[in-house]
């Protein structure tokens, strides 16, 4: 418990101090957001503030995960886990590899001047190559222990392995692979006003935090019975979620409206991954759905859009995503903003309440 909270102060003090240092660097290097001409008219005056706020993220993610395991270790006692693991150090591999697919696209579109950065193409060769990567690793390195956990399985999970529905390895890594593309973007269509993915994500790894300690607690090495969980590392996996958590909430001090910086696709894109990692490695790809229920609104705003429109030639919105909709209907960004935040804070209980039933109902 002691490493969680550490990861978390340490993370949200990197966060709340680094950010204003990266709004004063970006803004005099005139690192600044371009503006979608055809969005909501009020956000052009967005345009020139700084982006690429998502690294401030990473590195208290980073240096809270770090610090953690360095005061545990230093401050050890009997039966605490010492040192980083499999499971946390791939989920971190995955988010960072799309943080630097997602800085490598802001920095061309800060460079070039207008709102496209990397080619579809590259930003898809990025991801898949992050995720297959990823998928391949998270198969490996079992544990010391008699049930020889690996970080992930191959299984479907919706609150631990469905057995009956298996991928095969190959098969998991396709599904790896759409589960990364899928929940990166679905943050990034988030991403759209202030401090409304920020809030969300540190609601969602909140969430996260609980489920891992959690799982830590009724882990099946300490206590077998038929409510317990076959999850490799979830200490850990509650600590790197802490750190991530804490980095979002510190970095939403600046980029809660009238935002200061904007995280751009290098934090999007990694937070993205990181909540698909999280999903992958505590056997709980379907419940994410849930927990993660505003981003998975976002998403279908923009399939629906674009398959209404193609068939029909006619808008289902006035904008997506789904929340410019609310903003063309004269809604101020602010309300917007919160009451997506009450939306994806119920989507998160409704996840936790989900996820405490199911081990109710397994015999806890």
């Amino acid at each position: 418990m002691k490493g969680i909270l550490v990861a978390g102060a340490i993370a949200l003090m990197v966060s709340i101090l680094l950010t204003p240092y990266l709004v004063k660097v970006f803004s005099r290097q005139g690192f600044g957001q371009e503006i979608r001409e055809e969005g909501p008219q009020h956000h052009k005056t967005k345009r020139g503030t700084p982006t690429m706020g998502g690294i401030a993220i990473l590195v208290a993610m980073w240096a809270g995960y770090g610090t953690s395991h360095l005061f545990v270790y230093l401050t050890r006692g009997t039966g605490d886990q010492v040192g980083p693991t499999a499971s946390g150090m791939l989920v971190l591999f995955l988010t960072t590899g799309l943080g630097l697919v997602g800085f490598l696209d802001d920095f061309i579109k800060i460079r070039k001047a207008r709102n496209l950065g990397l080619s579809g193409t590259a930003k898809i060769v990025g991801q898949v190559l992050t995720a297959t990567i990823f998928g391949y690793l998270v198969l490996q390195f079992p544990d010391a222990s008699d049930y020889h956990l690996t970080p992930a399985s191959v299984n479907l999970s919706f609150v631990r392995d469905i057995s009956i529905i298996s991928f095969g390895a190959i098969g998991f890594i396709i599904f790896c692979n759409l589960l990364v593309a899928g929940w990166s973007n679905a943050v990034n269509l988030t991403d759209g006003l202030d401090g409304l993915a920020a809030g969300t994500a540190a609601m969602v790894l909140g969430t996260y935090v609980v489920i891992s300690f959690w799982q830590f607690r009724l882990d099946c090495s300490e206590r077998l019975n038929p409510a317990c969980y076959y999850v490799r590392d979830p200490l850990d996996l509650a600590i790197v979620a802490a750190a991530a958590m804490a980095g979002c909430v510190g970095f939403l001090w600046w980029n809660a409206a009238p935002a200061k910086i904007f995280m751009g696709d290098t934090g999007s894109l990694a937070l993205g991954g990181l909540v698909a990692g999280l999903s992958i490695v505590t056997r709980t790809e379907l419940l994410m759905f849930v927990v993660g229920g505003l981003f998975v609104v976002e998403v279908l705003s923009v399939s629906l859009q674009i398959l209404v429109f193609r068939t029909t030639k006619r808008r289902l919105f006035r904008m997506a995503p789904f929340h410019h909709h609310f903003e063309l209907a004269g809604w101020a960004e602010t309300t917007v903003i919160i009451r997506f935040w009450l939306l994806g804070g119920i989507c998160c209980m409704i996840g936790l309440g989900l996820f405490y039933s199911e081990w109710l109902a397994t015999g806890g």
